[in-house]
């Protein structure tokens, strides 16, 4: 059995009412991927905002393994300390990764953002030498287009983290660079400038999908419909 785990901030972990993009890679899987598979980690709650707390289960279909490392303000600087443990806990073989946003938004710069990015590749792997990573780099939200300085860190971190995933890059645990949707469109795509509608959630899926289907063979064309 093939088990996938998605990691990463809050577009990752949704909010209460939402179904996430994780819930479309899912369907998606089940469609196309023609063998056992789920998705694991140490989490499956959503974000409550009422509550300010992960402690939602009110998803929009929650009829799906909802298990992800995901959290509302965590970036890679927050994730690397616990991907080692949570890869052997839940004997994930493949990462879906999207971070990096919190990181330069609150935290790090371009250059100590792409250093969490190493660490959180070698905690990984020391817990699984063959773990499998499609990486997600940040894609277009509101604060780019407003913030300049902002917006000059996200091109620079992004820079970098193609740079690291090409020096990672291993036959035996591959690093598979996502690229961005490229019709994602933030007036269109998102309900707040940054977080994902049900439009964005697909794209954000399909991109995995597409990447791991073009350079893994895995799972099929991604369909909205």
């Amino acid at each position: 059995m093939l088990r996938f785990m998605p990691v990463g901030d809050s577009m990752t972990i949704g909010s209460a009412g939402e179904h996430t993009w994780r819930y479309r890679m899912w369907q998606h899987l089940r469609d196309t991927h023609g063998g056992p598979f789920a998705l694991v980690g140490p989490r499956e709650t959503l974000y409550d905002k009422a509550a300010d707390a992960p402690t939602s289960y009110e998803y929009a279909d929650p009829d799906f393994p909802r298990a992800h490392l995901a959290g509302w303000g965590e970036g890679w600087l927050h994730m690397a300390p616990l991907i080692g443990d949570a890869v052997r806990a839940h004997r994930a073989n493949v990462l879906l990764v999207s971070l990096g946003l919190i990181d330069l938004g609150f935290y790090t710069n371009a250059e100590q953002t792409a250093e969490n990015v190493r660490a959180f590749v070698a905690e990984a792997r020391l817990a699984d030498p063959r773990i499998r990573m499609a990486v997600l780099p940040v894609i277009p939200n509101v604060r780019a287009e407003s913030d300049t300085p902002f917006a000059t860190e996200v091109t620079r971190f992004n820079e970098l983290l193609a740079k690291a995933i090409a020096d990672l890059d291993e036959p035996r645990s591959p690093l598979l660079p996502v690229s961005p949707p490229a019709s994602y469109d933030i007036n269109h795509d998102t309900y707040d400038g940054t977080h994902p509608n049900a439009s964005g959630e697909h794209k954000i899926a399909a991109a995995f999908a597409e990447a791991m289907h073009q350079a893994w063979d895995l799972g099929g064309p991604y369909k909205t419909d």
